[in-house]
């Protein structure tokens, strides 16, 4: 059997942001994803290309470089508190695994599209972009389009708009750090700091799904009991529903902004470690990361409000 082929540095990360923002568009953009059929043809695809690019670049590889899911779940997983040195498992202090993964190229983008996108999908809920979408689809129907395809393109211009926002944001940051005495580029710049946008990426990630978690994920049990939808009721929970009263919308809001002021919290901590390497004094850290401590403040309020929005909906 012949040695897998190495793989193409210049690639890195890029396959897996590609996949990511691929997966996005489906899930919240096209409407028909949602149907078995066209969900069934998708999840073959994947797995095809899955196939054949851990056929030609070996299995670790494709799945740390270029898997979608597999890379985005390694960067979640690097804030664990738990880490394995060995054969043992050992623990460490939160969030400080996200300083010792591989940045290499794409995977800023990854990250980006992940918080743009989840911003996304909790504006649209919102008037800031549901009145727009709406404008928008009337528009794109105007133009001949019929109205389901007018709203998925619609959708999927305030998804490129989002994304947009949030990049542009991160350029401020990175254009607001010195960098004359370091000799670095913008790129490089912001490689030694992307790794900050990992916990905010998580806060996102749980402050817009928590609320799905704790009940659509209490069908998971009937689900699997009548898993064809023939009715059958293989352990007897077929017939259960959700129950709504197990957390409290009050609660619910507690936890979003928790992790919201605990993520950025976590990205300033880790900006302000990376800078005292970078700049090699804590005045000169301190400096650098004003216009970090700013956008991380506005940051937070953009999306307690947009939770706050939702929530009035």
């Amino acid at each position: 059997m012949p040695e897998p082929l190495p793989y193409p540095e210049r690639l890195g990360h890029w396959p897996a942001a590609a996949g990511f923002f691929a997966f996005v568009v489906c899930e919240l953009c096209w409407a028909a994803a949602k149907d078995p059929q066209p969900l069934a043809i998708l999840m073959l695809i994947y797995l095809a290309i899955q196939f054949v690019g851990m056929s030609l670049y070996g299995v670790e590889p494709w799945t740390r470089r270029a898997d979608a899911f597999g890379v985005w779940f390694g960067m979640l997983a690097r804030l664990a508190v738990f880490a394995r040195s060995g054969r043992w498992v050992v623990l460490r202090s939160p969030g400080i695994g996200a300083t010792r993964g591989d940045i290499v190229s794409g995977t800023t983008a990854l990250l980006l599209v992940a918080i743009g996108s989840t911003a996304f999908d909790g504006a649209r809920e919102g008037p800031l972009f549901n009145t727009p979408i709406g404008d928008l689809q009337q528009t794109f129907a105007g133009w001949g389009a019929s109205l389901g395809f007018a709203l998925e393109m619609a959708l999927l211009v305030f998804l490129l708009v989002s994304i947009a926002v949030v990049c542009a944001i991160w350029a401020v940051v990175v254009l607001g750090m010195p960098r004359r005495s370091l000799r670095l580029s913008h790129l490089a710049l912001s490689r030694r700091f992307v790794h900050t946008l990992i916990p905010i990426a998580a806060a996102y990630l749980v402050a817009h799904y928590f609320s799905a978690l704790v009940y659509d994920g209490q069908a998971v049990w009937a689900l699997v009991s009548d898993p064809l939808g023939h009715g059958s009721n293989i352990f007897g929970a077929a017939t259960n529903g959700v129950d709504y009263s197990v957390v409290s919308a009050t609660n619910i809001w507690f936890v979003q902004v928790a992790a919201l002021v605990t993520g950025h919290v976590a990205g300033l901590v880790l900006a302000h470690d990376r800078a005292l390497q970078v700049y090699g004094s804590p005045r000169a850290a301190i400096a650098s990361q004003v216009v970090m401590l700013v956008v991380m403040v506005m940051f937070t309020v953009l999306g307690l409000w947009l939770l706050s929005e939702a929530l009035n909906q």
